[in-house]
Parts: C-alpha cells; structure tokens; sequence
C-alpha cells in the first residue's frame, strides 16, 4: 500500500515545463510498502463472491473486455471474427452483453471497422463497442516521435477511437521524464477526439514506486487511461501492480477533479482472475470505476472462460470451450 496524502492541485501546475520539477514532484510522491502492498492484494483476492453477485461481476466483466488479436500473422479475415465476435460473444443468447472494444494493429483497423461500424465514416454510429489501436511503435516505443504521431494519426482517420501507446521505458528509466511527458502530450493531441490508452509496460520498470511515478506522469500528461502491459514481455498484469495504479487513480482523481482509468492486461485469463481485479477494483478505487468507461481488461482467452462460466450459471450446465469460437 502507499500513503494516502495526495498532492495538492497547486503542486501540479506546470510540472511538465522543466525537467527539475517533474522529477522533483514524481520522486516525491509517497513510496509504496512493497509488504503492504503484495498482502493487500492478496487478501483482496480471497474475497467470496455469491452466485447472484457473480452473474454480475461476469456480465460486467465481459463489458470490460478489450477483446485483443496483437500477431504478426494476424488476417483481415481473422480480425473480421474477432469483431463479429465482439458484438455477440455468445450467438446463442440475445442476453449476453457485448465486450467493450476490439483491439488489433493500426493496419487491421479498417477491417475491424468494417464490422464494428459499417465502415470507418461510421465509426461513431454506436454499436457500443469502441476499435482501439495499438500504436507508437507497439510493443517496445522504440521510435522517432515524426514516427509515434504519424503512427497515431493513421490509425485514428481509419476509424479507431481508443489508442494504446507505448511509453519509452528507456528514457523513463533513464530519468528523462521531460521526454516521456511530451511524448504522450503529442501523442494526445494526435489521437483527437480518441481516447488515449498510456501502456507503461510495467514488467520493465523494476520497482511498485517507478510505477506509481509512470502512473502519475502518464495522467499528467492527459492520458484517459493507464494502462500495465503489452502482453509482450514475461510479466505483465498482476494484482500488486494494478493496486499501486488503482491507488494512483483513486488519488489523481482527488487532486485534480479528472478521472482515469485503468487496464490491466496480459495474463488474465479466468473468471476467477477477473472478479479478483473487480474486488480489487470496488475496494482501492471505488464503485467508480466499476464502468467499462474507467476500467478494462486487455485479454484474448478471458472472454471464453466468462461464456462458459455465464452459461453454467444460466443453464447448470458447462458449454465447453469448444461451443465457444477460439481467438
């Protein structure tokens, strides 16, 4: 856990306009109690939930879904079922809900729309599923900023509204914060009227503190979300690392009056794993953020496992994870 005090609005004026004040207010920031935090998470993970209430949580967790194909042998055809699926998870019953968002590459956005809105003039028609991208030379950063922006702005004109970009954890870890907050403030004004996902890989950035730190400088910088991985290196969401950004959120939201949210991703797979973050969630942040508007699971396998678990519980019966198609 970390202390509760948070900084005051006054502090935050202008933090990103020297590199001096940025670290100076970053490595401020209240320390996380490693100990606290890894048991906190834990007991929060053991926490029963009734079966009325667990129909709940699984149809709010499907909501949360970003239903993700991010392979290089990744075809419009196979982007195609992903967002059909995505519309109706579960043909067989007009009562399940939709997922909260596809997300593919910038290049399979276009055939992603084709399902999703028609066509990309249409994005905005309302089918309730919102086409996020990945972007900024996903999954490593590793790019010009000419490149991050121009990566951006394709992906937004052919029809995505949410981006996932990927900080530079090089410079991050570096101690160029300066360079890390322009990034994502350029990135932001590219995305336009599309919301902006901020990955800060957290599996490389070594300690819970560099995390709340990225955490901050990424909502500073005008993320609408946080978000923990990219599902490309070995360690990607776990329930401590999700804490200490729930913790972020929850403060930011009292110092400034601006709500993020947060995504965790790679590696959730049960439904078990999903009501473990949606306890998690109610818990540290609030009720808030119990919306797909403030709070997603970036996951490909965890929707299966929702169907079957939906179905056991409307019918007594498991479907399989053959009934369901496979991502």
């Amino acid at each position: 856990m970390t202390a509760t005090t948070s900084p005051r609005r006054s502090d935050l004026d202008d933090l990103g306009r020297s590199e001096a004040t940025l670290r100076t207010f970053l490595h401020g920031l209240p320390g996380v109690d490693q100990v606290g935090a890894e048991q906190r998470a834990a007991m929060l993970g053991t926490r029963s939930i009734k079966t009325t209430a667990k129909a709940w949580a699984i149809d709010l967790a499907i909501r949360m879904v970003d239903l993700t194909t991010l392979e290089g042998a990744d075809t419009p055809g196979k982007v195609r079922a992903l967002s059909a699926k995505a519309l109706r998870p579960d043909p067989a019953d007009p009562s399940c809900p939709h997922v909260g968002a596809v997300c593919v590459y910038p290049t399979m956005v276009p055939y992603a729309a084709e399902v999703l809105r028609g066509s990309a003039a249409e994005r905005h028609s309302g089918s309730g599923v919102h086409l996020a991208s990945v972007a900024t030379a996903f999954p490593s950063g590793q790019a010009p900023l000419a490149v991050k922006i121009a990566d951006t702005e394709a992906a937004v004109a052919v029809g995505a509204d949410e981006i996932d970009m990927v900080i530079n954890r090089g410079a991050f870890l570096a101690g160029r914060y300066t360079e890390v907050y322009e990034e994502i403030v350029a990135v932001k004004a590219a995305c336009g009227d599309a919301h902006l996902k901020v990955i800060l890989e957290t599996g490389e950035l070594a300690t819970y503190d560099n995390v709340r730190r990225a955490s901050w400088l990424g909502m500073l910088a005008g993320g609408d979300f946080i978000k923990t991985s990219t599902g490309k290196v070995p360690v990607a969401a776990t329930l401590p690392v999700t804490l200490v950004m729930l913790e972020a959120v929850r403060d930011f939201r009292a110092a400034t009056g601006r709500q993020v949210g947060v995504k965790p991703a790679g590696g959730i797979r049960t439904t078990k794993d999903a009501i473990k973050y949606l306890v998690m969630v109610n818990e540290t942040a609030g009720p808030d953020w119990l919306d797909p508007d403030w709070f997603r699971f970036g996951a490909s396998s965890l929707l299966n496992d929702l169907l079957m678990q939906r179905t056991k519980l409307t019918t007594g019966v498991y479907a399989g994870p053959d009934y369901f198609t496979l991502d």
